[in-house]
């Protein structure tokens, strides 16, 4: 009952039952990255336009920065053939990092309203002009 609550009221949570619709009518399963999503390609409905539309189902909250570098480029039409299994990212690719803004985790700079220690004094940098 949860599951279907979820899926009739979150769009942020995987997939709402409009999505499984479209999956079940027209969706062709393509594959899965290592954070378990899955992709999906239908064929486009509008001619001359773009020949498949392609979707992603997250493994949880909706995060776009979730899909691998592969995986993204094959969403966005950059790549005709979606990414093999033996798929590797290049040695100057980080590792998916979740956006952390909005959580204890966030990135606070030095002098911030919410950040450990108190802000940092300004040093003046130039001089008011006074005249003689």
């Amino acid at each position: 009952m949860i599951k279907f609550l979820k899926q009739l009221f979150t769009w942020w949570n995987g997939e709402t039952l409009n999505t499984r619709f479209a999956i079940w009518r027209k969706g062709e399963f393509v594959g899965t990255d290592e954070f378990g999503n899955r992709y999906y390609r239908a064929k486009s409905a509008i001619p001359d336009s773009i020949p498949e539309h392609r979707w992603v189902v997250y493994n949880g909250y909706s995060e776009a920065s979730a899909i691998p570098p592969g995986w993204h480029g094959w969403m966005h039409h950059r790549d005709a053939q979606p990414p093999s299994g033996d798929y590797r990212p290049r040695e100057w690719q980080k590792p998916h990092q979740p956006n952390l803004t909005g959580t204890p985790q966030a990135y606070r700079p030095p002098g911030s309203i919410v950040g450990s220690g108190r802000p940092a004094v300004p040093a003046p940098d130039y001089q008011a002009w006074r005249p003689e």
